[in-house]
Order: structure tokens, then sequence, then C-alpha cells
């Protein structure tokens, strides 16, 4: 019966050691399932998009006054600047709710006056983030924050 000593079960340990990495290694290479691009296909055109939203938002913090958000026990109103036509703001208003997909909504602005009413009975309890992406005379704006229903 062969001994082993310590040397060699060190020896041992590192080869299993390097054929358990190879063996994920090979996995991750060669199995279709991982087989997910990190790259767009149209990347120019995400990136443009990207950079829009992002001028959107610099002109909206550019306002001598932005959106306001507020709130009672039964609505959450969005409220324009008034020195706005609100005749002449369009825009979608969207609910984001970080800890459920299911409920989140878009709904187009559609303003009687320069507030726009989201009833709260719509809402669930918790946190929802309201991106608005609104324009007014061929200048587009972002606002966003985060509201507790």
């Amino acid at each position: 019966m062969m001994k082993i000593n310590w040397g060699t079960g060190i020896v041992i340990a590192f080869v299993l050691f390097i054929s358990f990495i190879l063996y994920f290694v090979f996995q991750m290479t060669f199995s279709s399932e991982y087989d997910d691009e990190m790259v767009l296909e149209d990347y120019y055109q995400e990136e443009y998009v990207f950079q829009q939203a992002i001028d959107a938002q610099q002109n909206g913090q550019a306002l001598k006054k932005n959106i306001e958000i507020s709130k009672d026990s039964e609505t959450i109103y969005v409220n324009f600047p008034e020195e706005f036509d609100y005749n002449n703001i369009t825009g979608k208003i969207h609910m984001y709710r970080p800890s459920d997909k299911r409920l989140d909504f878009t709904v187009p602005i559609q303003l009687e006056g320069s507030s726009y009413a989201i009833p709260s009975e719509k809402l669930a309890k918790g946190k929802w983030e309201i991106t608005i992406n609104w324009q007014h005379d061929d200048i587009d704006y972002r606002y966003k924050k985060t509201v507790y229903n």
C-alpha cells in the first residue's frame, strides 16, 4: 500500500483546484447558455438617446423654477412651472416601483391647468420614483424625484 506524504497531498490538492477552475472557465467559454453579449447592436442610437436624456435633465435644472411634487392624503400633484403655457406642455410621466415592476406605469401628460394629479389609490404604499419627460416649445425637459406614498 502506497503512503501519501504531505508534499504529495499538496500537489494533489493543487491539481484538483486547477481542474476545478478550468472546468468553470471552459463551461463559461463554450456553453451557449452564457452567450449574452454586453455590446448593444445599436450602440450609437442608444448613446444618442442617453445623451438626449442628459441634455433634457440639464434643461430642467437650468429653469428658474422647476417642477414641484406635492401630495396630500388622496393625491400626488405634479406642478409644472406657471411661467409656461400649460396648453403647450406635452410628454409622459413614468411611475417606477423599485420593489415590483408589475406596478410600473406611464401616463401621457394632459393638463387642464399647470398641475397634473395622480390619485394615491393607483399607487401601492411605499417608494415610487417619478420620471417626467416633458416638452414645451420644442425644448425637452426631464425631472426625477423619489416619493413615498
